[in-house]
């Protein structure tokens, strides 16, 4: 016991072994405790290598029609508001299977349900490449399959590097992780365009992404373990602190707790504007490079779109960028600003706003400017993943993070990018149907269907400073005895030696 203290054994009661009494003055013999899970670091690292290459290849799936968009639209003669539809099936499968996934993640085993997921979505992507103009809806159906396979991974793959790493080591893992939403979205760009380009079929891009998930799903399989839930903060003894909570309860703990609800909410006006500029900016950028005269109507597929390689390489460089100076900035502010990760999001999103106006407005007079704020616009947006994803950790308890996780990615896809693919193309179709048919005024109606974003974004802003005021409130709740993780007395003195989790066998120093 700490500081040498021995303590007497009670009384056994009738039950006892044998009905005797040690006595008084005896000792109690050690409790017997199960052997703390413990991985060698090395291994730690592979497992996190293969998570962030499955994400990679996940959001690459998210945008692979967008960057073909063009020709899919010539296929099946779909308008813009039935081709924002696409995305919007996508994300809605996502957003219905998210919770389902989350469930199962707190209660099963992780990497079972994240290779289910592999094989739906890599499964129904391949069987659309096969699909003809005939069964247009049979290709809305099976990009909703896509979205649900992807809502497995999404959901679960970030609780289980919160279980292989802790604080710093964590929130640098998870910059790394979430580095492969942007440069995984915009080789989706990439590939759906230099494919179609090689090989005059946009299906082909289609039929290449489950060779790449085949590999994906083998690696899975043999790299990466399922620790027990919250095994980095109760130095792998996995999560402590009462029976398992169902659902329900689950869910009314996140009510409650302020600093998740705040934080979702400034996810989801993350999600609504990169839901919007993902499916539509290479679109929007070539119907302005045809308004400047810089390249002919596309009339007929294949469409040559150079902006999808533009776009895609420039949603790569930003967000490699914006992801390591968030994270970085988290790093090292958080240690003398308790609450520094939600104010860093915040200013990063009210300075995206004017970025993301004047992107729009000076499109019709110069198109290099136009590229300059949204490349702007689109690094400061990406200074938020990682960053959110450690708010979300830091929180919530461990027994109920893959809820917590499902619940954020529901919540912000049915008002965030759910939505905001096909509204825009709604309102773009609205206005030009009130104005003569010319790629002027196409490229116009598209513009101002944009504008919303800029005033969602602020929105998004306002969330995180709301998020700032019950931060710490929150992250001393979390770690208090009975919810889940280590009792708050034992915190302090194990600080230490929690950072050392994966080196092998966990150090036994305790304080005097």
């Amino acid at each position: 016991m700490a500081g040498g203290m021995s303590a007497e054994c009670p009384e056994p009661g009738p039950g006892g072994p044998q009905g005797q009494s040690p006595g008084p003055g005896r000792q109690c013999p050690p409790p017997t405790t199960p052997a703390p899970w413990s991985l060698p670091r090395w291994r730690a690292y592979v497992a996190a290598a293969v998570l962030c290459y499955i994400n990679l290849l996940n959001y690459m799936n998210w945008f692979i029609i967008a960057g073909v968009l063009l020709d899919v639209q010539e296929v099946f003669q779909i308008s813009d508001s039935h081709a924002g539809l696409l995305q919007t099936v996508f994300i809605g499968c996502l957003l219905l299977s998210a919770p389902v996934f989350g469930y199962l993640g707190d209660r099963y085993s992780r990497k079972t349900t994240m290779s289910f997921g592999i094989l739906l979505w890599s499964g129904a992507g391949l069987s659309s490449s096969f699909i003809s103009r005939r069964y247009s809806w049979l290709f809305f159906l099976s990009r909703g399959v896509v979205g649900t396979g992807s809502a497995s991974y999404a959901t679960i793959a970030p609780t289980v590097l919160g279980d292989l790493f802790v604080r710093d080591e964590r929130t640098r893992v998870l910059a790394v992780f979430y580095i492969f939403i942007p440069v995984g979205s915009g080789l989706g760009y990439v590939l759906g365009s230099a494919v179609t380009t090689l090989t005059g079929n946009w299906r082909w891009a289609l039929r290449i992404m489950p060779c790449l998930e085949a590999v994906a799903l083998i690696l899975l399989i043999l790299l990466v373990p399922d620790p027990p839930r919250g095994a980095a903060e109760t130095q792998g003894e996995g999560a402590v602190g009462g029976s398992r909570s169902s659902w329900c309860e689950d869910v009314r703990y996140l009510g409650k707790n302020w600093s998740f609800v705040w934080s979702t909410l400034g996810v989801t006006a993350m999600a609504f504007v990169t839901g919007a500029l993902g499916f539509w900016a290479p679109k929007f950028l070539l119907e302005a490079r045809v308004v400047h005269g810089l390249q002919p109507p596309c009339f007929q597929e294949p469409c040559s779109n150079p902006d999808s390689l533009i776009f895609g390489s420039l949603t790569i460089m930003t967000g490699v960028i914006g992801v390591i100076l968030g994270a970085e900035a988290a790093r090292r502010y958080k240690k003398v600003i308790p609450r520094a990760e939600p104010l860093i999001c915040a200013s990063s999103l009210l300075a995206t706003a004017p970025c993301l106006y004047l992107a729009l407005v000076l499109a019709p007079t110069t198109l290099l400017a136009s590229y300059v704020f949204l490349g702007l616009g689109e690094l400061l947006l990406s200074c938020n993943w990682a960053v959110v994803a450690d708010i979300l950790l830091s929180v919530v308890v461990p027994r109920c993070r893959g809820t917590a996780e499902a619940l954020q990615i529901t919540v912000g896809h049915i008002l965030g990018d759910a939505g905001s693919p096909y509204l825009t193309g709604l309102i773009s179709s609205v206005l030009r149907a009130r104005r003569p048919d010319s790629y002027l005024q196409r490229f116009l109606s598209l513009q101002q269907s944009f504008l919303c974003c800029a005033f969602v974004i602020a929105l998004g802003g306002g969330c995180f400073l709301l998020t700032a005021l019950y931060l710490e409130r929150d992250e001393a709740r979390a770690w208090q005895p009975g919810t889940g993780t280590p009792d708050s007395k034992d915190v302090d003195s194990n600080d230490l030696e929690r950072q050392g989790l994966l080196s092998g066998a966990a150090a036994s120093t305790e304080e005097p």
